[in-house]
Formats: structure tokens, C-alpha cells, sequence
């Protein structure tokens, strides 16, 4: 039996407790201890496995592509389905880490969610195993599959780590089907957990909290990430402070000559990617 095996077998108590109080802070998505039965939900590891899947996904895309805007386009698929899986590690990390001071194990193997319809975005997502990292002034501190750390820092660490291991998988597997290169992908994992960290505060009404924990999380922008955190304040001036941030990767939703245009985060508007950030390979 393996370690991974013998950390599923362990009463899921603490880490069910504290999905049960971050899931009351977030109204966006369904998230739940262990894998449910009802059909639509996936691990993220059987996806993995079968590259071809995210072939149909984005062809589900493209169909409620034509019904919004009355054309699709590869590239656009391509920079949704990229965003939207790895908003699934980054946003139960980025949670569990904000409120709880804790990271769930964030493998393939241990994450599963679930597309919604008839707009092909994941809504609800579950946690598989029951480990997690955690201070030493934890409560849980000690018990079977906590594994304390020092510090924040290194808590965070730990996020960063795991968040990159999984997205390390999911930039060997997704750039084998799609025509982006190695950067846009790491860029996109990027925006995902800076995003979610942002968020976790935003959500709960304590934003500039989000902002500190995605400084920590990305500080000093560390490889394979292509950059620290970029939220910016805004405002001010007498006025309440808002935040903002320019997006690494591209939705490339742009491409939809009914859509939207640019967005105002778009890597396209930014300077220092002025050379063609969202365009060919570079890989």
C-alpha cells in the first residue's frame, strides 16, 4: 500500500471542517470533501490521463461559443478550457490557504469537479484526500495527515510547490492538444493562483487581505511562474482604494469579432509584452 493510499484511508475530520467553513465564505463555486456519485464530475487525474478529453471540452465550448456570439475560434477555446482547469487546484488551494491556514493535498489524483451546462465552466469542486500542511498553532496540529511547517512562509511554499506540481502535469498534457506554448501556459497558472488568492479575500470582504497572501504566495515571481503577483492599487485619492492586476495569459476572447474586445487586463495592452504576448508558439 502506498502513502498516497494509506492518507486516503484516514477519517477526512479536519480538512471536512475547514472546506465546510470556506465553502460558507464563497458563494461562486460548490466545493465538498470526496468524490460524488451524481454524473458530471471527473478527476482531475482521469482528464490528465486522457488528453483527447480536453478536445471534447473544447468542443462543448465551441458550440455555446456560436450560440452567444455566432462563432468560435480554436484559439479562444484553447485560452478558456486553460484558465478554467487551472482555476480548480489554484482556487481550493488559494481558499483552504487564506481562511484556514491550510494546504490540501493538490495532486491530480486528488482533486475532482464538475462542468456545468450549458456553459462548459467547472462550478462545483471536491478534495480526495484528506492531508493537509499546516502551522504549528493549528488546531489539528499533530494529528494523523497534518504536516506541520514552520511558518507562513513556509505554508506558503507549500502552496506554491503543489500548485506547480499540478500544473506541471496539466502544461505536459494540454500543450500536447493546443497550439499555445510553454509560457502562455505557465503564464496562465500564474493568473490562476494569483487570482485565487485575490479573490479568497475579496469574496469574504477583507480584499487587501487576499492581496498580502498573493504577494506571499508569489513572491519574488519564482519559477516555473512568469511572474510575482501583479495586483495594483487603484483609486485612492480620498476615495476607497480598489485593486487590479494585468493578466499574464490571454482568453484570447478577443478573436470573437461579436464578443466584448480586449479586456482591460489583457497581456495585450501591457508594454512588456507589447512583442506578441498572446501570439505564436514558444516552445
Amino acid at each position: 500500500m502506498t502513502a498516497a493510499t494509506r492518507l486516503r484511508e484516514l477519517p477526512p475530520g479536519p480538512l471536512v471542517e475547514s472546506l465546510t467553513r470556506v465553502s460558507a465564505r464563497q458563494g461562486r463555486f460548490d466545493l465538498r470533501y470526496g468524490r460524488p456519485t451524481e454524473p458530471g464530475w471527473t478527476t482531475c487525474a482521469e482528464l490528465l490521463a486522457e488528453p483527447e478529453r480536453f478536445d471534447r471540452w473544447r468542443a462543448g465550448l465551441g458550440g455555446w461559443l456560436r450560440e452567444q456570439y455566432g462563432e468560435s475560434h480554436e484559439r479562444t477555446t484553447a485560452g478558456y478550457v486553460m484558465s478554467w482547469y487551472l482555476w480548480v487546484p489554484a482556487y481550493v488551494g488559494g481558499l483552504l490557504f487564506h481562511h484556514e491556514r491550510r494546504v490540501p493535498a493538490l495532486g491530480p489524483a486528488d482533486l475532482a469537479f464538475r462542468v456545468a451546462r450549458p456553459r462548459p465552466h467547472p462550478d462545483a469542486m471536491a478534495v480526495l484526500s484528506p492531508g493537509f500542511a499546516c502551522l504549528p498553532d493549528d488546531p489539528a496540529a499533530g494529528t494523523p495527515g497534518a504536516d506541520v511547517v514552520a511558518d507562513e512562509r513556509a505554508l506558503a511554499a507549500v502552496l506554491r510547490g503543489r500548485f506547480a506540481g499540478h500544473a506541471a502535469r496539466f502544461v505536459d498534457a494540454y500543450g500536447k492538444t493546443v497550439r499555445l506554448g510553454k509560457r502562455m501556459l505557465w503564464a496562465a497558472a500564474t493568473d490562476a493562483l494569483d487570482n485565487a488568492l485575490w479573490l479568497s479575500g475579496r469574496y469574504s470582504g477583507d480584499e487587501g487581505a487576499g492581496v498580502l497572501d498573493a504577494g506571499l504566495v508569489l513572491e519574488g515571481g519564482p519559477a516555473p511562474f512568469t511572474s510575482a503577483s501583479t495586483l495594483r492599487p487603484v483609486g485612492g485619492d480620498g476615495g476607497p482604494v480598489e485593486w487590479t492586476r494585468r493578466r499574464e495569459s490571454c482568453c484570447f476572447h478577443y478573436l470573437l469579432e461579436n464578443g466584448q474586445g480586449t479586456c482591460s487586463t489583457c497581456p495585450r495592452l501591457s508594454r512588456k509584452n507589447a512583442a506578441d504576448p498572446c501570439g505564436a508558439r514558444d516552445d
